[in-house]
């Protein structure tokens, strides 16, 4: 089933924090008018003065420092590295991929034979160039990928694509129809104006279009709130309405399944974050509900549908726990049956990580402790209904690290592309296929020296003696003094787990330096499945924010470092898990780091995508969930006689996912409070905070420096 909409919009994350340890009674935000409201209004003319006189100042400050532009430098040549793993997707004969380097800084889209794939050096054919693109047209335009329509049958050569492109890098974007084989925009194609949604292939001249189509046609959460029609020729606004939902939605999508022989389409209703409803859509417009619940995602491929389980569920006289992972086939759940298989059911320490189907098997990735291991399942021949589905390892798989699988084609083949790495470990790409063994493809040179450094995994104990597992990367001869600068990452949200995996940024900003590296995965993650997630939800934020707090004293326990040597990094909702650190322990850190971050937990809801994120939060209109929720809001916790660590606090003027006014309203309050604040906006960016490999390893480099010097160079 092709990714919809809502799946990719799934992905899309954020976060929140607090301050729960101030026994003093809080005041309300709404006792009194928040004095720096106007730093909401983002391309205000007062608004963006305060924030380029902010980026001056951290400019001045970081930049004096004698190692910053060459860290600046050794950075960018990293991004550009023509050394990197091209990464690619199959469309019928060729490879595609989509590149940026030194000569092509927003990047090309381009394609190549899988026979010239193997060879180190492939010989690439350019599609798209963005950069020769933002020339010609005057954009600043940010790729945001391509739907390629396959061809009506096997062999034909795709011919159209809907590109989707973004200003600045915002999440809003434009689509356009491009034409393949003349390597030119169609100039009868299809185009979406700017805004958050997308287009969809139905068949050549028909498309799935889910955007703002003006007045009530949003959800509270800014995105589309309706999916349509939309046949080639004809005005968008004359589209015919296919679904239509609430505003009080997260999101509404259309796709449609183009498996040969399997074809079929589908609407998907986003209610929260985590509530979904899927249905078949038939040749006549009508819908037909996949019964399951709201809260599994749910999955069709060919014949079956999967369930994977947020909650536990009841089925009959089964019953299972969240976490699992249930088979059925399609045509017998539409008819009432439930025969349901279970292909995966999670232990304390194993969770489910994903699963990608080949032309004939699935191939499934388990967390276990959070290191992957890959097996191969096989579905039954046959529609007999006591078949089962058979099981084994992936053959030639590596033993440890991170691993990821995709198939590489799911209709023609059982191929597959498989990723391997940890954190001193270069990224390694095999081709395989089932039953045979994997081709190593392509592999990263050793950006930075690895030698002497190791890999342990950890345990620390949480407030309620939840056992929270870390990744520490350090030297082998570690001086046991409590004086090594260290620098602690977590995120902590939205069921991500993070897993090892090698960073050249790391490596070269961080680790070379000298540099402890630790990896917190702490509960709201997705390292042990659903409970580890929903362990920390709403009311329970706190448990999050005990976790990390528990890794960091952990580690000045041990002495592996002290106070004033341990810097915090997070973005987005690890940007509001470092501000509840700020504000709630801040006697156990000497610097923090804060990307992209929630600040302003009052306010969230109202600002852009905020709405969104109140399954993971809470909702602030709520008395009862605000008096939670105001724990966990930095913006409304910082006090003027607190001793805080110094702050560096970065985000984009084009995040339109998370408003940058958190980070400058936030910025503003503890500089008037007399805290040591630094702040850099990003004209462009978007959430991810650059739009391009030169103001990433900019971005990257401001990071570095300001840890570096808060950490490093003082006394043990």
């Amino acid at each position: 089933m092709r990714s919809s909409f809502l799946t990719t919009f799934a992905a899309v994350l954020v976060a929140a924090t607090a301050d729960a340890q101030d026994a003093r009674p809080m005041t309300h935000p709404d006792d009194a008018a928040d004095p720096y409201l106007w730093l909401e209004d983002i391309t205000g003319t007062e608004a963006l003065d305060w924030a380029r006189a902010q980026n001056a100042r951290a400019q001045q400050e970081l930049e004096a420092d004698p190692e910053f532009a060459s860290l600046r430098d050794d950075l960018l040549a990293i991004l550009d590295s023509d050394e990197r793993i091209p990464y690619v997707t199959k469309l019928g004969e060729h490879y595609y991929n989509f590149w940026r380097d030194q000569e092509h800084p927003r990047g090309i889209w381009r394609r190549t034979t899988p026979g010239e794939y193997r060879k180190r050096e492939p010989a690439w054919e350019v599609i798209i160039d963005v950069d020769a693109l933002n020339e010609a047209e005057g954009e600043t335009w940010v790729w945001h990928g391509a739907d390629c329509f396959k061809p009506e049958r096997p062999g034909q050569p795709y011919e159209r694509c809907l590109v989707a492109l973004s200003r600045g890098g915002a999440d809003a974007d434009v689509t356009r129809e491009f034409d393949l084989t003349t390597k030119a925009w169609a100039a009868d194609g299809f185009f979406r104006p700017e805004a958050k949604g997308a287009l969809g292939w139905i068949d050549r001249d028909t498309v799935y279009v889910y955007t703002d189509f003006g007045d009530d046609s949003l959800t509270e959460s800014g995105y589309p709130r309706i999916a349509k029609v939309w046949r080639r020729g004809t005005p968008m606004e004359s589209a015919e309405i296919a679904y239509e939902g609430r505003r009080d939605d997260v999101g509404i999508g259309a796709f449609r399944d183009d498996t040969r022989g399997h074809e079929r389409d589908f609407v998907s209703r986003a209610i929260t974050f985590y509530e979904d409803e899927l249905y078949l859509r038939d040749a006549e417009g009508g819908l037909r509900k996949i019964d399951a619940p709201d809260s599994a995602r749910k999955s069709v491929h060919r014949d079956w549908l999967l369930l994977e389980l947020r909650e536990p569920y009841t089925a009959g006289a089964q019953s299972f726990p969240a976490g699992t992972l249930l088979a059925a086939r399609l045509d017998g759940f539409l008819a009432g049956r439930r025969d349901f298989e279970v292909l995966f059911e999670p232990t304390p320490t194993a969770s489910l990580a994903g699963f990608d189907w080949t032309r004939n098997h699935l191939l499934l990735n388990v967390l276990d402790n959070v290191q992957n291991r890959i097996s191969v399942l096989t579905p039954p021949a046959g529609s007999a209904s006591d078949a089962t589905w058979s099981s084994e390892p992936l053959t030639g798989a590596p033993a440890s690290g991170s691993l990821g699988v995709t198939a590489v084609d799911d209709e023609e083949s059982d191929e597959y592309f498989l990723t391997a790495t940890d954190f001193v470990t270069p990224t390694t790409l095999y081709l395989g296929n089932v039953g045979g063994s994997a081709e190593k493809l392509k592999a990263l040179p050793a950006f930075f020296d690895v030698s002497g450094l190791t890999v342990t995994q950890r345990f620390a104990r949480s407030a309620d003696g939840t056992e929270i597992p870390y990744f520490l990367v350090a030297r082998a001869d570690l001086p046991r003094d409590g004086g090594n600068p260290t620098l602690l990452y977590g995120y902590g949200g939205f069921e991500v787990a993070l897993t090892p995996s090698y960073s050249p940024g790391v490596g070269r900003g961080w680790l070379s330096q000298g540099g402890v590296y630790v990896v917190a995965n702490i509960r709201g993650g997705g390292e042990f499945g659903p409970r580890w997630h929903q362990a920390a939800l709403k009311a329970n934020r706190h448990r999050a924010y005990e976790d990390f707090a528990a890794v960091a004293q952990d580690l000045i326990e041990t002495r592996i470092t002290g106070p004033k040597r341990l810097g915090i990094q997070g973005g987005s909702n690890g940007g509001l898990l470092v501000g509840n650190m700020l504000t709630q322990y801040p006697e156990l850190f000497g610097a923090v780091v804060c990307q992209v971050p929630l600040l302003d937990m009052r306010r969230y809801h109202e600002l852009l995508a905020g709405a969104s994120w109140m399954a993971e939060y809470g909702d602030p209109d709520d008395p009862e969930e605000w008096a939670f929720i105001r724990s966990f809001s930095p913006y409304q916790n910082v006090r003027d006689d607190a001793d805080y660590p110094p702050v560096l606090f970065t985000t984009s003027t084009r995040d339109d996912r998370v408003h940058p006014g958190h980070a400058r309203k936030m910025t503003a309050r503890m500089a008037a409070q007399g805290h040591e604040v630094l702040y850099y906006e990003n004209i462009e960016g978007g959430h991810g905070g650059a739009a391009d490999n030169r103001q990433q390893a900019y971005m990257q480099a401001l990071a570095y420096t300001f840890l570096k010097q808060r950490l490093m160079g003082l006394d043990r």
